[in-house]
């Protein structure tokens, strides 16, 4: 298991994991999959796709479709979640939290 993941997640607690290139990616998506007990075969049966897929998809996430992936994180109950992190920049001390998920679209 990733030492970022734990089996034990609290509804008020939004684990998240930045990722920068496809390679940061890959390592979330393998370990997600392995904290929730599932095989390459088993994701791919959530997904409709053979595990030889699952494996490339877990290789080379940056070679995906977006779709795709969208599909892999909902069934690993994960999401795709954005940042704008010029607005909410750690060094901004004075800056507001960013909006809830089921805020209204925002107008970057």
């Amino acid at each position: 298991m990733c030492k970022y993941h734990s089996k034990a997640v609290f509804m008020s607690t939004l684990q998240t994991f930045p990722i920068q290139a496809s390679a940061q990616l890959s390592v979330h998506l393998k370990s997600l999959r392995k904290a929730r007990g599932l095989t390459q075969t088993a994701l791919g049966e959530r997904i409709g796709v053979k595990q030889v897929r699952v494996a490339d998809i877990e290789k080379n996430p940056g070679a995906v479709s977006l779709d795709q992936l969208l599909q892999v994180l909902h069934a690993l109950d994960a999401r795709l979640l954005l940042a704008d992190t010029r607005r909410y920049a750690d060094t901004d001390a004075g800056a507001s939290p960013p909006p809830a998920a089921n805020s209204p679209p925002a107008d970057w």
